[in-house]
């Protein structure tokens, strides 16, 4: 990589933020890594059935071993049909996101494959008919390393996939003592939802794309460095 190649901050954990680091580099930015969270997966016991479906909305649900029978599966994102995939399970054709996917489902009673920390949004559409596993939890960090939060407050842009982890990202900035540096960075968002706390923090610069996707997103990127480039 180029060293006059812009940088940009990736707060995502380490497995995770290898993936975006590809994506980042063949669009010819450099990323900076500097995760706030690390995936830990839980002991699984699977609640009382029966169930009609199964529902996951991250490839994280796959990372504890699970011994289902042969229920339909629905899934959010491609990636997480790819987990599902290798998991041995063969899903539906995935939704771009959950709000996509609620119209999709069958009646009957769901079993949800989740995170510790998630959206309500899926429970509240199936009150009375969802049961959840949670399956793994993303763990904050307790903070940089003195390298990481130079190389953020050096960064050209920052990369956000989560309220959470942006909230985090902010956090572990002003203990690092580069706040200011952090909020004047261009932050790329997922989501609105995902900008919130950053705006809240006093950011000056925070977009998100139309549609909340990666390639959308790294798109958005592009437009915001585009001056730069």
């Amino acid at each position: 990589m180029s060293s006059g190649a812009l940088k940009v901050a990736v707060f995502r954990a380490s497995d995770d933020a290898a993936g975006t680091q590809a994506l980042l580099a063949a669009r010819g930015f450099e990323a900076v890594l500097a995760p706030v969270t690390e995936i830990v997966a839980l002991p699984a016991s699977t609640p009382t059935g029966p169930f009609d479906f199964v529902v996951a909305t991250s490839a994280r649900a796959f990372s504890t071993a699970l011994s289902l029978a042969k229920l339909p599966f629905f899934v959010v994102g491609e990636r997480t049909a790819e987990a599902a995939r290798r998991a041995g399970f063969s899903p539906h054709p995935p939704a771009q996101d959950v709000a996509a996917l609620i119209p999709r489902l069958p009646g009957g009673r769901a079993l949800y494959l989740a995170g510790r920390d998630r959206k309500p949004d899926l429970e509240a559409a199936l009150a009375g008919r969802i049961a959840v596993l949670e399956v793994y939890a993303a763990e904050a960090r307790p903070g940089w390393t003195p390298h990481q939060a130079l190389a953020v407050a050096q960064a050209d842009a920052a990369l956000h996939y989560s309220p959470r982890a942006a909230a985090l990202a902010a956090t572990f900035a002003q203990s690092a003592g580069s706040g200011p540096a952090f909020l004047r960075l261009s932050h790329v968002c997922l989501s609105r939802d995902v900008a919130a706390p950053l705006a809240q923090a006093g950011a000056g610069r925070v977009i998100w794309p139309q549609r909340p996707a990666e390639g959308p997103l790294l798109d958005a990127l592009e437009s915001a460095l585009a001056d730069r480039l």
